[in-house]
């Protein structure tokens, strides 16, 4: 069995990828070529944002966010406990300051009644995750940068972290096209996955584009003229044509997950587990199916030896890691994160995951509950 079921989704694509990729071989136009246009406009049309602009990969795509809004050492930026590292390492490596904040423990995302707390006078932006495939309460979140925007009189940007949740709804509206800035990534388990890395930004602002374009090419801004220190963060062509093809049938794989998000739920509803719960208002893509049990690493051996694939997502917040040992925090600050990270698992989950495969799932989990 599969974790995250790539081979079969290639077979089923195989013909139109493998002629796209050779369409791109003939053209020789491997960085910036035709098929990255078309890409960032199907992209834009498909979030309703006004601007999508690829990059190299998701990480940068936070970091190229960041670069837009000048961050430097000294500044703030709030983002959850619970998350990949990249969303607290993107500011990090500009010399701002991660200023983490518990999450929800239904939702999984940051939790909005305790950004208020984090915020001072040093807050550049607010970096909500929606972690797993479903959306942070980005409106509640957008609320409090405007308040305090208001209240110190400079920006506080809301840069969404989507590199889970393409395709997601919250409230009739797309991810990637509910706050200023959204960043995404094309790394192939995602549910929008290319055959190597790749990310891109969102935005509706023309001047934050234009400055995210320069920027992920050192800058430029005309041949050989740099307005401002960059990145070479280029999406490359064969990538951009494996998404052209991909983002066809994307909506049809969205289906799917959410028809096996729903049936894992019911087959799990009377053992004792926490099953994905899934908000008002928002739709779940199910990057992850995560849920939470007791003694983890028992279950996890179950599962193995009956030779089905799990993974942990993830076992140690972002408080706990050595390389922010600095920032001071314990797991008395972030109980949620901290409960999280002890139970959560995750189960095998694709759009080409078989029902007979899911079965086997429950069908090991049922004696161990």
């Amino acid at each position: 069995m599969h974790f995250i079921n790539l081979e079969a989704q290639y077979r089923a694509y195989q013909g139109e990828i493998d002629a796209a990729i050779s369409k791109v071989l003939a053209s020789t136009a491997f960085i910036l070529g035709k098929d990255v246009d078309v890409l960032e406009a199907s992209l834009a049309e498909y979030t309703g944002a006004k601007h999508a602009i690829s990059c190299a990969n998701g990480t940068d795509a936070l970091m190229l966010a960041l670069m837009a809004i000048d961050i430097k050492p000294g500044d703030e930026v709030i983002t959850p406990s619970f998350t990949f590292i990249a969303t607290a390492e993107a500011s990090a490596i500009f010399g701002a300051k991660p200023v983490l904040v518990d999450i929800d423990e239904q939702s999984y995302n940051i939790n909005p009644a305790l950004i208020a707390a984090a915020i001072t006078p040093k807050t550049r932006a607010i970096m909500p995750v929606s972690l797993y495939g479903q959306v942070a309460d980005m409106d509640a979140i957008n609320a409090i940068a405007l308040e305090y925007s208001q209240k110190f009189g400079h920006k506080i940007y809301v840069i969404e972290d989507a590199a889970q949740s393409f395709g997601a709804v919250y409230k009739g509206k797309k991810s990637c096209n509910l706050s200023d800035m959204a960043c995404t990534s094309f790394f192939p388990s995602k549910p929008l996955g290319c055959y190597g890395d790749g990310g891109a930004l969102f935005t509706n602002d023309d001047e934050l584009a234009a400055k995210i374009k320069a920027l992920r090419v050192h800058g430029q801004t005309a041949r050989y003229q740099h307005s401002y220190v960059g990145l070479n963060s280029r999406l490359d062509t064969i990538q951009a044509a494996v998404l052209n093809v991909k983002l066809k049938y994307f909506d049809d794989e969205l289906k799917r997950r959410d028809e096996l998000g729903a049936r894992y739920g019911e087959l799990l509803k009377n053992l004792d587990v926490v099953t994905p719960v899934t908000l008002p208002g928002h739709s779940h893509v199910y990057a992850q199916y995560s849920i939470r049990v007791k003694d983890r690493d028992a279950v996890v051996k179950k599962l193995a030896a009956a030779g089905i694939p799990t993974a942990v997502h993830y076992p140690m917040p972002i408080h706990g890691q050595p390389c922010f040992k600095g920032l001071g925090y314990v797991d008395a600050d972030f109980p949620v994160s901290a409960l999280v990270s002890k139970e959560i698992l995750s189960l095998p989950m694709s759009g080409f995951l078989t029902l007979g495969d899911q079965e086997l799932v429950v069908g090991v989990l049922k004696p161990v509950f």
